[in-house]
């Protein structure tokens, strides 16, 4: 274990703060598996959004899929029409830009959004292809032998897990 601390509920905040920023008149929040789904899904309530938040599986596109197999993780779930809508992924943490490709190529397996943005809690930085966050609430740097990712009590309560790979 690392004696990495970061506080997931007050990084929470910041991340609210930076949504509320870059918001858009119908702007739909969309999660990556399990943490982004958890972001997105606190996030609509938190800015009073109608319906519900999609998610975004990355299993069928993942370039590693003959390996991991549905592994990921999480179905795709979006409730609204993809064509046109201005849409914010997010997830808890970025790391190679893997995942976040395949998640958008699964999301134009839906249709055509306006826009794509993304929002994520930790960018730790490593990145394997050419993809930013729009908002970042932190930046860390990890060995690249440690894998983050968030956790979520039953009560609600983030928290962060860092572990040797």
């Amino acid at each position: 274990m690392s004696n990495l601390t970061l506080d997931a509920q007050a990084l929470y905040r910041e991340l609210l703060r930076g949504v509320q920023q870059m918001r858009q008149a119908d702007m739909r929040l969309v999660g990556i598996p399990s943490g982004g789904a958890w972001l997105a899904q606190r996030l609509q309530t938190d800015l009073g959004l109608p319906g519900k938040p999609g998610t975004l599986s990355s299993a069928m596109h993942r370039d590693d899929f003959a390996q991991r197999g549905l592994s990921s993780g999480g179905q795709t779930l979006l409730p609204f029409d993809v064509n046109g809508a201005d849409i914010l992924i997010l997830d808890d943490v970025l790391y190679t830009g893997r995942t976040l490709r395949a998640v958008i190529n699964e999301l134009f397996d839906y249709g055509r959004p306006a826009s794509v943005k993304l929002a994520v809690l930790v960018d730790r930085g490593g990145r394997e292809l050419p993809i930013q966050p729009d908002f970042a609430a932190a930046r860390v740097t990890l060995a690249p032998n440690q894998s983050l990712s968030l956790a979520c009590s039953e009560a609600g309560v983030f928290s962060f897990v860092v572990k040797e790979v």
